[in-house]
């Protein structure tokens, strides 16, 4: 009963979460440092009931699994955290953008690492052919996060100095929107892919595993709709916000499923018999 309510207390908070971090007028000291510290702490004791404790036991898959949970629920524990009342980068302050930008890095790096030791997971199943797509897909993707980030910071930091971006990126936009793009794209084939396998192992249900892959191809679809061309919010027609193209191409969305795939996992760690979610 406890774990089935950290499992649905997960899932609350982390709505929860994205629901706090776009209202800018919570960031005020200390206010959203008290709501973070609340978000951070009911996160980690969340996922150590569900079944991140299982990191210390000897038996190598639950091991496993928790230490995939573990890294796959971390970017959004962080942002729970850091992040209360930031609002979107074009109302943040450029030091916010800054902190904004190596908390990404950060979230890019867990997921990255999380995908691994679940494709390590996968292998002592037997199911590592579909996972392997997604482990090339995601190495393929980590790099190109992490080239927009630290792109990002330097804007940041240039704005943080100057007051202005230095004309040398604006002449870059076109090729961070590019990277941007394939990063998300190739994040959500991952997801799809190891959707696929965590199906075929059977630690999810055949219809969350069916969810979770056409929700990633649906969100690979708008994306390349939409185009390379990461859209200006404020030359949009309609709010940003209403607009799928946009929402899918934002840095944090792709690692929305992975962290679902995390609170699965750090369940089925805490299960003494691995069944069917």
């Amino acid at each position: 009963m406890i774990r089935r309510f950290c499992y649905w207390f997960l899932i609350a908070i982390f709505i929860v979460a994205i629901v706090l971090d776009a209202i800018r007028p919570l960031r005020v000291s200390p206010l959203y440092q008290v709501i973070g510290v609340i978000q951070f702490a009911a996160v980690v004791w969340a996922a150590w009931t569900l079944g991140a404790r299982e990191i210390t036991t000897s038996a190598r898959e639950p091991r496993l699994l928790a230490l995939a949970g573990i890294f796959l629920v971390t970017p959004f524990a962080l942002m729970a955290l850091l992040w209360p009342g930031l609002g979107p980068p074009w109302v943040a302050t450029p030091a916010e953008n800054q902190m904004r930008y190596l908390v990404l890095a950060a979230m890019t790096i867990a997921i990255v690492v999380g995908f691994v030791v679940l494709r390590e997971a996968l292998g002592q199943a037997d199911k590592t052919v579909r996972s392997s797509v997604g482990f090339a897909a995601i190495m393929l993707a980590g790099p190109l996060y992490l080239i927009f980030d630290a792109f990002g910071f330097g804007v940041a930091t240039a704005r943080l100095h100057g007051g202005e971006t230095p004309p040398a990126f604006h002449d870059l936009n076109s090729v961070i929107d590019l990277i941007l793009f394939l990063a998300g794209a190739l994040t959500y084939i991952a997801t799809a892919a190891f959707a696929v396998s965590l199906g075929q192992a059977q630690w999810i249900g055949r219809g969350a595993a069916r969810a979770f892959t056409i929700i990633s191809l649906v969100a690979l679809l708008l994306l390349v709709i939409r185009g390379l061309h990461f859209p200006d919010p404020k030359a949009l027609s309609a709010p940003w916000y209403t607009n799928p193209g946009f929402i899918v191409g934002i840095p944090a969305v792709p690692f929305i499923i992975p962290f679902l795939f995390g609170v699965v996992l750090l369940r089925r760690a805490g299960e003494s018999d691995v069944a069917p979610s």
